[in-house]
């Protein structure tokens, strides 16, 4: 699919089949999310998977949305190794992780996977659940997996804002 086409097709999926992601398929959309470009390359992007039934149950528990998928993909980032501005110190850790849950997205949906991305979620209970995850700051969770029949975009996900109001020429 071109990527015109794949971005404009792609949406945040809710509804999802017990059908499980076959390991080559969830290695490339690993690799998507490792290849995220990062600031000064740091690479401060840490994703774990949440696979087995304990860790989508703990996961959930955390979350406040419920869709039950087959997969998690937990995006954080490393404050040890992620840039800082240098004028102000802003952190791009949250940035970079965020760059790397887009292009596993877009990685899914080429691949004929769902996800949707879940802010929604309280970090300090997802750290205490996983201690795998000390040390990172979490930014999202993407369920992952593929459509339950009857999936479908959200009512307003064609609806777009004139690109006049978002870009300006100057």
């Amino acid at each position: 699919m071109d990527f015109n086409a794949l971005s404009a097709a792609r949406y945040s999926l809710r509804k999802f089949s017990a059908q499980p992601v076959e390991p080559e398929k969830l290695a490339l959309i690993l690799e998507a999310g490792r290849n995220a470009p990062t600031a000064h390359n740091f690479q401060p992007q840490r994703i774990f998977v949440l696979q087995s039934p304990k860790a989508l149950e703990k996961a959930d528990s955390c979350m406040g949305s419920h869709f039950h998928p087959p997969v998690i993909l937990a995006v954080a980032y490393d404050g040890a190794v992620s840039w800082k501005r240098e004028t102000d110190g802003k952190n791009h850790g949250e940035i970079d992780a965020a760059i790397a849950a887009t292009q596993m997205m877009l990685q899914a949906a080429d691949l004929g996977l769902g996800t949707t991305y879940v802010g929604m979620f309280e970090p300090e209970k997802l750290l205490a659940a996983f201690p795998e995850m000390a040390g990172t700051t979490p930014v999202a969770l993407l369920p992952l997996g593929y459509p339950a029949e009857g999936a479908h975009p959200a009512r307003l996900h064609g609806d777009r804002k004139p690109m006049e109001e978002l870009v300006k020429y100057l």
